[in-house]
């Protein structure tokens, strides 16, 4: 991530209020998902090489970016991916400074854009994707000259036809507080996955966010907020699923 001014700066300590307001905040906002009922599980660890190469730079309020991503069907699918939805939810809002945590929409929040529909929710659609191949996917995002500074969250789901069977992975930020600490903690308290408790899913994928910075804020400041926001937003993904190329707000 480029600091607009150019010119590093040292970072302050209420950036790391704004990292755990969102953290406070993720769990309130979140969500079961919708859809028909009984989603199939993937095999363990299959569903981090669909979502890929997933990145968000940040924007100066007024300006605009793209949150591009990569849609592949893995070989170990052996079968081609039919009915392919991504879906994009600006859903969660976090300022700097004072800290100020919000449910979207608030005034002026960041609009998600395609060829086909703009609002806080937007999808990416693909016909078919075969065994072992991938397809580029990109999302515009807008903001307006009084976006306020700080952090947006941003949850995805992906949903596809398989064998004649519909599938959803998921995001964090679709999962209420209580079914994602029954679907990410075993008895004993250590990081197990769960898609049963999880409910109603196939299985997870990361989340981004986007980070409104002013020209002031420094390299090391916005780092810490995306840093902070990934590591709540992606929750025990990166525990179980280690997708490569994945980040969030790098530019």
């Amino acid at each position: 991530m480029r600091n607009p001014s150019g010119r590093p700066g040292r970072v302050s300590v209420r950036c790391l209020g704004l990292a755990i307001g969102l953290a406070l905040l993720l769990p309130v906002l979140a969500t079961g998902p919708a859809g028909a009922s009984g989603y199939p599980p993937l095999g363990v660890s299959l569903d981090s090489s669909f979502l890929t190469n997933l990145s968000l730079p940040s924007v100066a309020p007024g300006g605009s970016t793209s949150l591009t991503f990569r849609m592949a069907d893995p070989v170990a699918v052996g079968a081609t991916l039919s009915a392919v939805v991504v879906s994009f939810e600006v859903y969660a809002f976090n300022g700097f400074p004072g800290n100020a945590t919000a449910f979207v929409p608030v005034a002026n929040a960041p609009v998600l854009a395609n060829t086909t529909a703009s609002g806080k929710f937007v999808t990416v659609a693909f016909a078919a994707i075969a065994p072992g191949a991938s397809d580029a996917g990109s999302v515009s995002v807008v903001t307006s000259s009084d976006t306020p500074a700080g952090t947006f969250a941003i949850r995805i789901a992906v949903n596809f036809t398989l064998n004649a069977s519909a599938y959803r992975l998921a995001s964090r930020g679709w999962f209420t507080a209580d079914q994602w600490a029954n679907g990410t903690e075993a008895a004993n308290g250590t990081a197990k996955l769960n898609l049963t408790a999880l409910g109603n899913i196939s299985g997870v994928v990361p989340e981004t966010a986007l980070l409104v910075s002013p020209g002031g804020w420094d390299i090391a400041l916005a780092a810490l907020l995306i840093g902070g926001l990934a590591l709540v937003g992606a929750g025990a993904y990166v525990y179980f699923r280690r997708s490569p190329g994945s980040k969030s707000g790098a530019g």
